[in-house]
């Protein structure tokens, strides 16, 4: 499912991959962010997404960790400084999301499971939260499914444990549909 879906994602976004990529090098700077993420297993593999943000979006996030949203091991901001004006629509729409169906055809993501965290939020988990690592991450899942804008970090591991748990291609395929209707109908799809 994987793989097929992967290649059809793929296939299905190389035209809108390509007009934003014009958009936002109109920007300057590099189309796609490569970031290091945390698969399977605790395996680090490269994420790839398109950029939404300043060039040195990192640097300053430093600065505005004491407006983080979100208790636990995520980074949230509503009205983050650091998203640029076509990336607020990118993100608005999750189609930077779009150059991770790569990922899914390289074998490091899943199409749904939970969403891949960086090292340093690896670091914060308990190891009850390490449970979440037993599948690959995914694109989508039950977490970003179910409100994901107004759930915390403890509900992310509570729904992520709660799909391991009740995994099967059924859920998996709700889970694709639920995904398409947020970003097509939803007023508050952004992403993380």
């Amino acid at each position: 499912m994987d793989i097929l879906g992967g290649c059809f994602g793929l296939i299905l976004s190389a035209i809108p991959i390509i007009f934003l990529a014009i958009r936002i090098k109109k920007d300057g700077g590099p189309v796609f962010f490569r970031q290091e993420r945390i698969g399977k297993n605790g395996q680090p593999f490269i994420m790839y997404k398109l950029r939404s943000m300043v060039l040195n979006a990192d640097e300053l996030k430093d600065q505005l960790l004491e407006q983080n949203e979100l208790h636990g091991g995520m980074f949230k901001m509503k009205e983050d400084p650091r998203v640029t004006k076509i990336g607020r629509t990118i993100r608005h729409y999750s189609l930077d999301e779009l150059p991770q169906f790569w990922n899914v055809v390289k074998g490091d993501m899943s199409l749904v499971g939970p969403r891949p965290c960086l090292k340093r939020e690896l670091t914060q988990y308990s190891e009850h939260d390490k449970q979440r690592l037993l599948v690959k991450p995914g694109i989508s899942g039950l977490w970003q499914v179910s409100g994901r804008s107004n759930l915390d970090f403890a509900d992310m591991i509570r729904l992520d444990l709660q799909y391991i748990e009740e995994r099967s291609f059924r859920n998996d395929i709700k889970i694709c549909f639920k995904t398409v209707a947020l970003v097509l109908f939803s007023k508050d799809s952004g992403a993380y």
